[in-house]
């Protein structure tokens, strides 16, 4: 099978991490020696550094191709034996899940990724590894003040915040994946009434993204929506900061199941053909140093234990996470989206 490409775009400088070489190879690097085949969903720009300072500091070679993550996982298993795919990548827990489910991971030994990663954000068989995480979150309009007994999801299903609340659509996975979970702690029957008492609360049909929902909130033009902390981050700018400073935090749940995080991760695909690399790869990714740059390229929470985050969502403030696994997630996932349709959010 034709190799992959890298498709490097350009070189970026790294802060604790190698910085890129200005015309030619590294003379301090080792000679590339090997190579790992990676098949993302991730479409991070920033992500691509990373990839070069591993080659830099192992000598291996990294390749790599993005799709959906469905998209991957139905590759992967229709190549089968010959694929050569050693690490899959991808951006929401549902997807990890279905990853698993297919068949087409297999469990690693590796005390680093086991001391790195907490037991929540990995699977029990360490078939794959969380890498980043981020929240999802309540925001409302800062100028008209925190809604009074808005501290919970389960709370913007209360009949007082009706014609208040913005969503995106459900087809979204963070929104199936936040639903998914709420189904693992209360039931599909307690789930399926909240979905339908949000729907009743909508200022207006479900439409935008959170990028789009945020500034609809800033603006007064509804009241309350539920976002992912890196979207609200990226308004962490001076051109942007208007927005930021119009909207409130909630970070919903602090009492009971914690707030609700979504993640990203990867895991070694059963049949790759340079599996001692792909488990170096991914030990590389957990480091102190690529854990804060992994997560600082989007505005997201390093997985690793005793690795704080340094980008713009410190700044949002701490919170307790729902420490829910992502097999709890991806098991209800189907019926999130069942719960969804019945209760009428497009």
């Amino acid at each position: 099978m034709r190799k992959l490409l890298l498709g490097l775009v350009a070189c970026v400088s790294l802060s604790g991490l190698a910085a890129c070489s200005q015309g030619g190879a590294d003379p301090a690097a080792p000679a590339i020696t090997g190579e790992v085949n990676i098949y993302s969903s991730r479409h991070y720009d920033t992500d691509l550094a990373l990839y070069e300072d591993f080659t830099r500091q192992t000598g291996i070679k990294v390749n790599r191709i993005e799709a959906d993550a469905d998209a991957l996982i139905e590759r992967i298993e229709s190549e089968g034996e010959f694929s050569p795919a050693d690490v899959f990548v991808t951006v929401d827990a549902g997807r990890l899940w279905r990853a698993e489910q297919a068949g087409i991971l297999a469990p690693v030994d590796s005390k680093v990724l086991e001391e790195r990663i907490p037991a929540h954000l990995r699977d029990p068989q360490d078939r794959w590894f969380a890498l980043t995480t981020r929240a999802r979150i309540i925001i409302y309009n800062k100028a008209k003040g925190k809604p009074e007994g808005l501290d919970t999801y389960e709370d913007l299903a209360d009949p007082a915040f009706k014609g208040r609340i913005c969503m995106r659509s459900s087809s979204s996975v963070y929104n199936v994946a936040l639903l998914a979970s709420i189904i693992a702690h209360d039931g599909a029957a307690k789930a399926g009434e909240w979905a339908k008492g949000v729907v009743a609360n909508f200022e207006r049909p479900p439409q935008g993204n959170d990028m789009s929902n945020i500034e609809a909130v800033a603006a007064g033009e509804c009241d309350i929506s539920l976002v992912n902390t890196y979207y609200l981050a990226r308004f962490d700018t001076p051109e942007k900061r208007s927005v930021l400073d119009a909207v409130g935090i909630v970070f919903p749940n602090r009492a009971t199941t914690g707030t609700h995080v979504n993640m990203s991760g990867a895991g070694v695909v059963k049949t790759a053909p340079n599996r001692a690399n792909a488990v170096r790869f991914l030990e590389y990714l957990t480091s102190d140093s690529a854990q804060r740059y992994l997560a600082n390229g989007n505005n997201e929470y390093p997985a690793a234990k005793g690795v704080a985050p340094t980008s713009a969502v410190e700044k949002l403030g701490t919170f307790r996470a729902d420490t829910l696994g992502a097999s709890a997630i991806g098991e209800n996932e189907a019926e999130a989206v069942r719960l969804f349709d019945r209760a009428g959010w497009n």
